[in-house]
């Protein structure tokens, strides 16, 4: 199982803390964590999964391994800048959105697109006309996060 956490590559010490329990609880599940290998919630989610001793994945959007941060494992270099954020959701078999910018936002409308589960944590919030989009998972702490994303990935 590859669980994607997406997110803004600059983040508040508080929604890094939220990041980097997502994370851990990822590791803890048995997953391996998929991320754009950057820093913010990117790096925050990696280095909770690497405390509780799992595996990471960095898509980067660039031409080195050398970008990526200090906890990712395995380094998938596309050269793709923000197109790479096709190639994240893609590996993962569920999103969890942990706040995040519109590059964010790009990976949440790739995920419902391709049917890959999203899971929302203080992230975005969608409309159609003046309905709300049912679409993503809405939760309110990291492990909630976490368990959504494991029955939503087992599920598809």
């Amino acid at each position: 199982m590859q669980i994607g956490v997406i997110g803004s590559g600059q983040c508040s010490p508080e929604i890094a803390k939220v990041a980097e329990e997502v994370g851990e609880g990822v590791a803890k599940a048995g997953a391996a964590l998929v991320c754009g290998g950057l820093g913010g919630v990117m790096e925050a989610a990696a280095r909770g999964a690497k405390k509780a001793g799992g595996t990471t994945i960095g898509i980067l959007p660039g031409f080195s391994k050398e970008e990526a941060n200090q906890y990712i494992d395995f380094f998938i270099i596309t050269g793709l800048s923000l197109a790479r954020n096709a190639v994240v959701v893609r590996s993962s078999d569920a999103v969890i959105a942990v706040e995040g910018g519109f590059g964010t936002l790009s990976e949440i409308a790739l995920a419902l697109n391709m049917g890959i589960p999203v899971v929302g944590l203080n992230t975005w919030e969608l409309e159609r006309g003046e309905e709300e989009a049912k679409e993503i998972i809405r939760v309110r702490t990291p492990q909630e996060a976490v368990r959504r994303a494991m029955e939503a990935a087992h599920g598809r």
